[in-house]
């Protein structure tokens, strides 16, 4: 275990020569339908030992633009402009010269490290190939080389391990291998395309200083690609926003965060969830979607989402230039905004450049924003969400449960053999799990991939009596319910819904929006006069149009791709509704549009939520109480502010440390604490706590104290003579707040 207090990543000096230099550069696609425009005159410089961030929604040009930069692009693909590295231009170089670049003097870390790496090759192979390539080192030196670059990112012995292939590393441990691979010579550059994307947030913590390790060894200057503001305010000294193909904003990081002058980037801040935030208010939903880039118009792309175009965005595209404005304080009187008298030496966009040097926008209203003073709710629309009567007139212990699990187990067999298939043990998925769901309520499920949640979901979901523990539903034993045999458990579905991961996965392609929605009517044979009467409702209940029907779900976006799954799990009106990270394949833009939908249709119709993420700034957001598993066990439990703000448990407090938080100086003055490796495996039951491998308190206990947590297990209870309503499996939960001094 140990534990990082996060910092800027350098601090570069400002009078160096940049190493890579990007001008006026354009990408362009030929398609069927036209030619797609996206890059579109980006401008970049880079200097040693800098760590730049991009960001932006998807479709924006973040991960084009850096794979321009490596030549990586179809030879079909249009690249104009310059790249410069270190003074050499590398456009218009043939693949073959680009080949004896790439490696050495500029290196990536790609987003899907299973699909990067050849399956068929071991890691140390794939490593050392690149140290004979570029360094001419024979295949001992180079093997040595492997394995101490495994051993610099903190693969557990490496000298073995270099031995291994792809398939047997875990997703953070390929992506550790990927950024030693990166940095095997030395680069100049390291480019990083989404390298935290569907990680967990304690691997993305390890994953961070893996790379800020990367650097500080080769000395390279660092592009960070993310649409997580979180993880970008965190490494980044300097911040790009992209936007339909363009830069549209740049500052330091502080400087950005501090006073956006785009409202784009007002939004893309205001969306997101903070993990240190009690406020539930709701989140900034910008309108409407990116601009197709086939023939974009003299106008500024975002116009069509913007609440404060005017007349002169539509008539011209704004150029990226220091913002232009006068005294904060002199804004707001001329928008009619009483804001007080500002403190001394507060100023306007551009009207005392100083604290804002380097700083560019591409709006013609940077004036107006600058009076917002970076507050989104002065510039964007957001919904009222009222509280439902029912969580507001009662007191929880008052209130109907509507779920009540306690002891769940769920096994399934380990087989070996292709033709004799043989058991040879057995996968404790689920070894453990405790759940109480009230009316009105929303109980956030977190925890690692692997700890057992999507389990604990099918075994609700399937209405089967568990293998071990009890299982009620609106306070009736399953047991009772499949009693009575199919019109026990028909009613009980009628009363649960699932809304789920992937909405293109979970929605039939072949039918239309009205069949998709209509399907769970047909199947608890309502009418059909029912259902023609039912669908229109339930589109504009998730803000859809009701002539929207008639098309099929390939020809929607993400988001409402969702609101339509959404809208086919209330068609029953059911009681509860299951949540199985139903925003994390959403760009956080998106993603608040769906959560502020969520709480209105929790509010309107008194539902309940079972919300399951990796996320825990959503979960901190949308949930009321939290449960916390590790390893198939409910470890901690209770209301979210309690937990998050006190947790009790060394597991809750890890994750919690390693959750970004959407601010550059208050994540850079967070201490991370890393937990060493991976959970181990599901189908061991050790003795003791199942988390003491990797438990940075046991790490600091006496021998003692340390006896306790290997012989005996330690079952849920409250903090001594606290609230019974917050509980935790720990036998020291005293010391928890110990182990991030």
């Amino acid at each position: 275990m140990s534990t990082i207090t996060n910092g800027s990543a350098t601090t570069s000096t400002t009078t160096a020569e940049p190493i890579l230099r990007v001008r006026d550069l354009h990408v362009r696609f030929p398609t069927p339908r036209g030619t797609v425009h996206a890059v579109r005159g980006v401008d970049l410089e880079l200097r040693r030992g800098e760590v730049l961030g991009i960001v932006g929604e998807s479709g924006s040009g973040k991960s084009v633009t850096s794979m321009a930069v490596l030549g990586l692009l179809p030879d079909t693909t249009k690249v104009t402009g310059s790249v410069e590295l270190d003074g050499e231009e590398l456009l218009g170089r043939s693949d073959k010269q680009m080949s004896r670049l790439r490696g050495d003097k500029v290196a990536m870390v790609f987003q899907d490290p299973l699909s990067a790496f050849t399956p068929v090759y071991t890691i140390g192979d794939q490593i050392a190939e690149t140290v004979r390539l570029h360094r001419g080192a024979s295949k001992a030196d180079a093997r040595a080389r492997a394995i101490e670059l495994l051993g610099l990112v903190g693969i557990p012995e490496p000298a073995r391990r270099v031995d291994a292939f792809p398939h047997e590393f875990s997703g953070g441990m390929r992506q550790r291998a990927m950024i030693a691979m990166a940095m095997a010579n030395d680069p100049d550059v390291i480019l990083a395309d989404e390298p935290t994307t569907a990680l967990d947030v304690t691997i993305q913590a390890q994953i961070i200083e893996v790379l800020r390790t990367a650097q500080r060894e080769t000395g390279a200057a660092l592009v960070f690609v993310s649409h997580d503001l979180g993880v970008i305010a965190g490494i980044a000294d300097r911040i790009a926003v992209m936007y339909a193909g363009r830069i549209v904003e740049t500052a330091t990081a502080e400087e950005l965060f501090a006073r956006p002058r785009m409202p784009y980037t007002i939004g893309l801040i205001g969306a997101l969830p903070r993990l240190d935030a009690r406020d539930r208010s709701p989140l900034v939903p910008i309108p409407g979607s990116p601009p197709s880039l086939i023939g974009l118009p003299d106008a500024c792309p975002f116009a069509a989402r913007c609440p404060l175009v005017s007349e002169v965005c539509r008539s011209s595209e704004p150029v990226l230039a220091p913002p232009v404005g006068i005294g904060v304080a002199a804004v707001d009187a001329a928008a009619g905004i009483d804001t007080g008298t500002a403190p001394a030496g507060t100023a306007g966009a551009g009207a005392s450049h100083s604290h804002a040097a380097g700083h560019t926008a591409a709006c013609h209203r940077t004036a107006e924003v600058a009076a917002a003073h970076a507050d989104a709710g002065r510039i964007f629309t957001l919904p009222v969400i009222p509280e439902h009567a029912a969580t507001v007139d009662a007191s929880r212990t008052e209130r109907e449960p509507v779920v009540h699990v306690e002891g769940l187990t769920k096994t399934f067999p380990l087989v070996k053999g292709a033709v004799f298939r043989r058991k040879v043990g057995d996968v404790y998925a689920v070894d453990g799990v405790d759940l109480d769901i009230r009316r009105g309520e929303t109980l956030g499920l977190v925890g690692e991939s692997g700890s057992g949640k999507s389990t604990t979901l099918h075994q609700l979901m399937d209405l089967e009596r568990p293998e071990a523990g009890t299982v009620e539903l609106f306070g009736e034993s399953l047991a009772d319910a499949t009693a009575r045999g199919a019109a026990g458990t028909r009613a009980l579905r009628q009363r649960i819904s699932m809304v789920f991961q992937d909405p293109s996965a979970s929605l039939d392609p072949r039918m239309s929006v009205y069949d998709v929605v209509a399907e769970p009517l047909r199947a608890i044979g309502a009418p059909t006069s029912r259902i023609d009467e039912r669908v229109p409702e339930l589109l504009g209940l998730v803000g859809l149009q009701a002539a929207e029907a008639d098309r099929y779900p390939h020809e929607f976006s993400g988001g409402q791709r969702q609101r339509i799954s959404i809208a086919r799990a209330l068609a029953v009106e059911p009681d509860l509704v299951v949540l199985d990270e139903p925003v994390s394949a959403l760009d956080v833009s998106i993603q608040a549009g769906v959560l502020n939908l969520l709480a209105e249709l929790k509010a309107r119709l008194g539902l309940s939520y079972l919300f399951v993420s990796h996320d825990l700034s959503v979960i901190r957001h949308v949930a009321d109480r939290v449960s916390v598993m590790y390893l198939g066990r409910t470890v901690e439990e209770g209301a979210v502010d309690e937990v998050f703000e006190r947790p009790m448990h060394p597991y809750t407090a890890a994750l919690m440390s390693a959750v970004p938080v959407p601010d550059p100086v208050v994540e850079r003055s967070r201490t991370t604490i890393l937990l060493p490796g991976d959970p181990p495996s599901p189908t061991e039951r050790p003795t003791g706590c199942r988390f003491r491998s990797r438990c940075p308190l046991y790490a600091i206990l006496p021998e003692a104290e340390r006896r306790r947590c290997e012989e005996e297990a330690p079952e849920k209870a409250p903090r001594r003579g606290e609230d019974v309503d917050h509980r935790a499996a720990c036998h020291y939960p005293e010391k928890v707040a110990s182990i991030a001094a």
